[in-house]
């Protein structure tokens, strides 16, 4: 269909006659996400007429949500291999122009600040160590404190211009860099709490990112577990998956938007979280 042809379609959703609409909305929906910049220009030349700006901005949201759905549907069927490019997803979701690109040379350009001080002959934890010194001494990321509860947090782009984030975010920034670099450090899902484990043959440490990248041991896991009065299991002490791990940033999302009373995203979300369970 020529664009002339999807303009005039776009200008028939303001006709009077509602089976017209209907029928034609219906129709533009058949054409796909493809059409999105199409229905964007005609969106800024329509500011006279809020009703269709207003039809056109469900249309445009629709067909982007979609896009989420199907790219997460085949993340997760291709194995989740690709935490970076579940992160992207997920940001996707309300900055649908946000390209993996983008996301790559920006997390390229952490390695290639924390690279040249790694040692491959120094102990595992002065690793950290210096790894905790580049991103969080040098280039300044922390927790959002004063919003930890803020959507912003979850959305990858975001922590990245702002250098704020909230304790799975920051978890994933700092786990790329760190196994980009070779060193054996995943994620580990506590209650309330997002950690890292370095762990290899003989040795293992958690690090709470959250916390300018503290080092702690086992131990520490026990009593943590023991004052939320909840029973031992492995998941608090182990790697988890990349699924997980997108799973919980999704809850994280629910959470923000539920507290900030935007309930219109609350569905979309519930789905996403049911298509990768």
């Amino acid at each position: 269909m020529t664009e002339a042809a999807i303009k005039a379609m776009i200008h028939l959703l303001d006709d009077s006659d509602q089976e017209v609409v209907t029928m034609v909305e219906q129709q533009i929906r058949t054409l796909g996400p493809s059409i999105i910049p199409v229905l964007e220009s005609e969106w800024e030349t329509e500011s006279l007429n809020p009703i269709l700006q207003t039809k056109i901005e469900n249309l445009i949201h629709d067909f982007q949500w979609q896009s989420v759905k199907t790219r997460l549907q085949l993340w997760k069927e291709s194995g989740g291999m690709d935490l970076l490019e579940g992160m992207w997803i997920l940001a996707t979701y309300r900055y649908p122009d946000y390209t993996f690109e983008q996301l790559k040379v920006e997390m390229d350009q952490l390695y290639y600040e924390v690279w040249p001080q790694m040692r491959e002959e120094l102990h595992p934890m002065d690793q950290v160590k210096v790894l905790n010194t580049v991103l969080f001494d040098q280039l300044k990321f922390g927790p959002n404190s004063k919003n930890f509860h803020a959507a912003n947090n979850s959305f990858i782009n975001n922590v990245l211009s702002s250098k704020k984030g909230n304790p799975i975010s920051l978890c994933v920034i700092y786990m790329w860099v760190a196994q980009k670099l070779g060193l054996p450090i995943y994620g580990v899902n506590l209650p309330n709490l997002f950690v890292l484990t370095y762990k290899q043959k003989g040795l293992q440490f958690y690090i709470n990112v959250f916390n300018k990248g503290l080092i702690f041991n086992k131990i520490d896991i026990d009593n943590y577990i023991a004052q939320l009065n909840l029973t031992p299991n492995e998941i608090y002490y182990n790697p988890c998956t990349n699924l997980e791990i997108i799973r919980r940033v999704i809850r994280n999302l629910l959470m923000a938007y539920e507290k900030a009373g935007e309930q219109e995203y609350k569905d979309e979300l519930t789905d996403l979280i049911d298509l990768l369970d």
